[in-house]
């Protein structure tokens, strides 16, 4: 069976979930407390059979997680995330990775820059089914209005972690697409 390291980190939005696989020293799963057993289905698909164990802090990841929510936004960015998922999601969150912080990306501009215009809805299902959240960015996609759409962290959280960064990105007074709170 196999055995995943999991931290629980307090923020401002509520209890996150950090897992990580000792084997690779990767992230494999972040998600909100409220969502766990979500996570564990993903984790499921990705590993089979697997244990939970309770770590302090794995690989350091929890630090850089609370970093980012105090602040700094490239905290994350050095993290090696194993999502798992098939190769059309994963060319997905590793573009959604490029996506700097305080700027937003409709899911038909991310479909454009996979290639496959015609995939915004499938950009948006694996969006959907992203089980490292935060890390890979799936909160800074946005609707082809600039709506706020689905979040599986739930649209205020959205709204949350797309303000945070704003308010901490040095002279970005808004982000590349302004999302329209109206429409929310």
């Amino acid at each position: 069976m196999k055995e995943l390291l999991f931290d629980t980190i307090d923020t401002e939005i509520g209890s996150v979930l950090l897992v990580v696989d000792p084997a690779t020293h990767k992230v494999c799963a972040v998600d909100y407390r409220e969502y766990e057993s979500r996570m564990r289905k993903l984790l499921q698909r990705h590993f089979g059979e697997f244990e939970l164990k309770e770590a302090s802090n794995p690989g350091n990841y929890s630090e850089l997680l609370k970093a980012y929510f105090q602040g700094d936004l490239t905290a994350l960015d050095s993290i090696e995330v194993s999502p798992g998922g098939t190769p059309f999601q994963q060319q997905v969150w590793e573009l959604l990775r490029t996506i700097p912080p305080a700027t937003t990306a409709s899911y038909g501009e991310l479909a454009a820059r996979l290639g496959k215009p015609g995939a915004a809805r499938a950009v948006g299902l694996a969006n959907s089914l992203n089980p490292v959240a935060i890390i890979i960015p799936c909160h800074r996609v946005i609707g082809a209005n600039a709506s706020l759409t689905g979040y599986a962290g739930g649209l205020e959280r959205k709204r949350w972690l797309l303000d945070h960064e704003k308010a901490h990105t040095p002279g970005k007074a808004t982000a590349e697409h302004a999302y329209n709170l109206s429409l929310w």
